[in-house]
């Protein structure tokens, strides 16, 4: 699932278009893995369909693992360290902490505990940082406290835990408001095709989705967005029409993956996971 996407000064510029092709990638394959696995459940009476399954299934681990252990030595190699400032420290352990879950969502044994207990570290070292560096309604300290409970949850199967660090986003309420103010600023006084209006938009909608849970706003505040941005395509300039392409075409691309997430969630009896950046 798509994360929470962040477009402020800390994280803007080549890191984020980084963040945002790799959360493309990753979300397809995560999305993916969840659907083809349901299915090799139910094939167990067929043979051939099982072993057809489980060797889908193994391929796409495998892209999966790569993709995840691409971004993380990037992470340790470059960004961790050249962090300039708590905002993006966090942001990066954040990422961090979010791969090595992914992994753990398809690793087992001796791996699976390997990679459990860095993302743990990972998130905990983010979330010491945020609680002295950054205000409790900070989009990307809010961001990771979901984050964090998710990997409570689902990794470590611990339920109060995850409660706990979830009823810090319960002022997403200040959020939301923010965001609704900006957008309206934005359509007063931005193009439909700026890219700071069209990614304030990608942001409202992920914000509906993943943290509001209200897939349906979401889905039609990103379609507006992108629909409005193509009637009026042919008005970008040289300057920004490749940061506006790229959010057009995340639009899209989460458009496309929620609904394919929704149709597998029905398939699976309606079950849906929340996350924010890391999907």
């Amino acid at each position: 699932m798509k994360g929470l996407l962040f477009c402020s000064a800390g994280v803007w510029g080549l890191t984020a278009y980084f963040f945002f092709y790799f959360q493309n990638v990753v979300g397809a394959r995560r999305s993916s893995w969840r659907v083809i696995s349901s299915i090799e459940q139910k094939t167990e009476g067929s043979e051939k369909k099982q072993q057809m399954a489980k060797e889908y299934r193994e391929k796409v681990e495998k892209e999966l693992r790569d993709i995840c252990l691409d971004v993380l030595n990037l992470l340790d190699k470059y960004l961790i360290p050249k962090a300039g400032n708590p905002e993006s420290k966090v942001f990066y352990l954040k990422m961090k902490g979010d791969y090595y879950r992914y992994l753990a969502e398809v690793a087992s044994g001796e791996d699976r505990t390997v990679v459990v207990e860095k993302s743990q570290q990972s998130y905990q070292e983010a979330f010491d940082i945020a609680k002295d560096k950054m205000q409790p309604t900070h989009p990307i300290r809010l961001g990771l406290a979901l984050n964090f409970s998710v990997f409570y949850y689902e990794i470590l199967n611990a339920p109060d835990k995850a409660c706990q660090l979830a009823k810090q986003v319960s002022v997403a309420d200040s959020g939301q408001k923010a965001y609704s103010e900006a957008l309206e600023i934005a359509k007063a006084q931005l193009s439909t095709t700026h890219p700071v209006r069209l990614g304030l938009a990608l942001n409202y909608s992920v914000f509906f989705y993943e943290i509001s849970s209200s897939p349906d706003r979401a889905c039609q505040l990103a379609k507006q967005a992108f629909d409005d941005a193509i009637a009026e395509l042919d008005t970008l300039n040289e300057d920004s029409y490749k940061d506006s392409t790229l959010i057009m075409q995340l639009l899209r691309d989460n458009l496309t993956l929620w609904t394919s997430d929704t149709g597998a969630d029905d398939q699976e009896g309606g079950e849906q996971t929340g996350e924010t950046g890391g999907n």
